[in-house]
C-alpha cells in the first residue's frame, strides 16, 4: 500500500511539476502545499521525537534493572 501510494505521489508531483513549467499553477497554491507539507513535517517530527523520548526511558530503565541483576547475581555467585 505504501508503494501504491508513493507511486500515487510521485506521479501527481510530475503532473504538478509540468503544469509549473508552463506557467499553470499559481504561486500561491504551490506556496499552500508547501506550508501544509512543512506543517506535516513538524508534526510527524514531533512524534517522532515524543516515541524517542518513551523508547529512551523503557531503554534507561531496562539497563537499571540489568545492573541491579548483574550486581545481585555476582554477590551471589
Amino acid at each position: 500500500m505504501t508503494d501504491f501510494i508513493k507511486k500515487v505521489t510521485e506521479w501527481l508531483l510530475d503532473k504538478e511539476e509540468q503544469a509549473a513549467k508552463s506557467c499553470a499553477v499559481p504561486m500561491a497554491e504551490i506556496d499552500a502545499q508547501l506550508q501544509k507539507v512543512r506543517a506535516q513535517k513538524a508534526k510527524l517530527q514531533q512524534d517522532y521525537d515524543a516515541s524517542m523520548k518513551v523508547f529512551d526511558e523503557l531503554e534507561a530503565r531496562l539497563e537499571k534493572i540489568r545492573s541491579i541483576e548483574t550486581l545481585r547475581c555476582s554477590k551471589d555467585a
